[in-house]
């Protein structure tokens, strides 16, 4: 990796950021295509976020990616979003064009399909309901995106059941509220499984999910990445299914950020898979 002079300079603002991957991941990049360039970490508590953001422009930085807590106060402060952001009211990538001004991306959506699509090579939206477990903002990511590629039905199991009533409500008819009680009935004639939740996560309970109605021929995958194989996954390669895990959004979801700020599409290979894996 190159740093000069006139290196490109980016970061990922969060509070806490020190357990963020995006700079591994940023900056493997940026020594692979040989960039002049270096991507950094900024830990900015809530009640900086709008000097942080506002100072982006003077200091010459292109553009930061945005975490856990300010994705939906960044969106309040951009100058401008793209449409994935416009209707989710949260960004998590951030672009400085002239004059210092902010447009806002969510590129969450856009890194799960492309997962998607990427190890489960003959998934298509179309093909009938999907079946999304969790209601927060992960999960109104993944419901737009999959509304956008074509999904005829999308049934939302939230153990809180006003949160899937509120985004069923905001993405219309396609969407229905389901009760965290049938959830595993709602897998009936499903093409499609989803946990958007941290259920499966390293240090939390697993996922509570019986698999007996869902479909052979439906594709289940997990946002959970740590660890890589989930409860939830192993239970669904026991059955025959296609298990796509939740490494690849979280890197792809990374690149048009990349794009925007260092000026090239940077591919997703194994090895990268594995540098991200391995930790710092």
């Amino acid at each position: 990796m190159t740093v000069s002079g006139a290196a490109r300079v980016a970061g990922v603002m969060g509070w806490p950021v020190a357990h963020s991957r995006s700079p591994l991941l940023q900056n493997y990049w940026l020594a692979e295509y040989g960039i002049d360039g270096v991507y950094v970490p900024f830990p900015v508590p809530p009640d900086g976020l709008a000097r942080a953001l506002g100072a982006l422009g003077a200091l010459g930085i292109a553009g930061v990616n945005v975490t856990v807590p300010h994705k939906e106060a960044a969106f309040a402060l951009m100058d401008e979003c793209d449409n994935a952001a416009a209707r989710m009211g949260a960004v998590n990538t951030v672009v400085v064009g002239g004059g210092g001004r902010l447009r806002g991306l969510n590129t969450d959506g856009y890194g799960f399909i492309q997962n998607l699509r990427a190890v489960a090579p003959g998934w298509r939206a179309d093909a009938g309901p999907a079946v999304v477990i969790g209601a927060g903002g992960a999960a109104r990511a993944i419901v737009c995106a999959l509304l956008d590629e074509g999904a005829p039905e999308i049934r939302v199991a939230n153990r809180t059941a006003a949160r899937a009533e509120a985004l069923a409500e905001a993405f219309g008819a396609a969407v229905t509220p389901v009760a965290w009680e049938a959830r595993s009935h709602a897998l009936d004639g499903a093409a499609l499984l989803v946990n958007a939740t941290s259920l499966g996560m390293t240090r939390h309970e697993p996922l509570d999910l019986a698999l007996d109605a869902l479909p052979a021929r439906a594709v289940v995958t997990d946002i959970v990445y740590v660890p890589l194989d989930t409860p939830l996954l192993a239970a669904a390669r026991a059955r025959g299914h296609v298990a796509v895990d939740g490494l690849g959004m979280l890197l792809h979801q990374a690149r048009p950020g990349f794009r925007a700020w260092f000026g090239r599409d940077p591919e997703v290979t194994p090895a990268l898979r594995d540098r991200v894996l391995a930790g710092p």
